[in-house]
């Protein structure tokens, strides 16, 4: 089914994928979570990354949410990405930046979301667990990248910051 889904993928990048084909797609997709499971590396402490499948195209990968984990305002780089629900409940919001100089941003969005919704593709966004459960997240990525601004409100400033990724195909980084 992995396979499938990178193939998919490939076929959607010859296009620079195309908004209404890729969210039509990622929405209906069936997943069953054993498949998944491999790439469900937990920490209880933080958000975990754990990619799944990447080239220069895209990315693939699951992002596992501890009980009231968060990741802070972050951006896109301006690429496509896309964030479907797979398991628990997570609330994500999407903002629009107003200024640069002073911060400002406007909240465009706030969902509570359950298994199966899509967001995407989303240019700035933060994305909560507020349940006592874990949750689970698929995000797929066009045009990957290493690093993304993160929106701190409270100082005033956008801060730079590198990513990393807890697993590569199912092992511990």
């Amino acid at each position: 089914m992995i396979n499938q889904i990178i193939q998919k993928l490939q076929d959607f990048a010859e296009y620079d994928f195309p908004v209404p084909n890729v969210t039509s797609y990622l929405s209906s997709l069936k997943l069953n979570e054993s498949i998944l499971k491999k790439y469900h590396l937990t920490e209880d402490s933080t958000y975990t990354r754990n990619l799944i499948h990447k080239e220069t195209d895209f990315e693939i990968m699951i992002i596992c949410w501890p009980p009231m984990a968060s990741a802070p305002i972050h951006g896109h780089e301006g690429e496509k990405c896309w964030a479907r629900v797979q398991t628990g409940k997570l609330k994500i919001c999407n903002y629009e930046q107003v200024s640069a100089d002073p911060l400002r941003l406007n909240k465009i969005q706030e969902f509570n979301c359950e298994p199966g919704f899509l967001d995407g593709p989303a240019d700035i966004h933060s994305v909560e667990n507020l349940s006592d459960e874990f949750a689970s997240s698929l995000h797929v990525y066009a045009k990957p990248y290493d690093a993304c601004d993160i929106y701190d409100i409270e100082k005033g400033k956008v801060e730079r910051k590198q990513l990393k990724f807890h697993s590569i195909n199912g092992i511990i980084c």
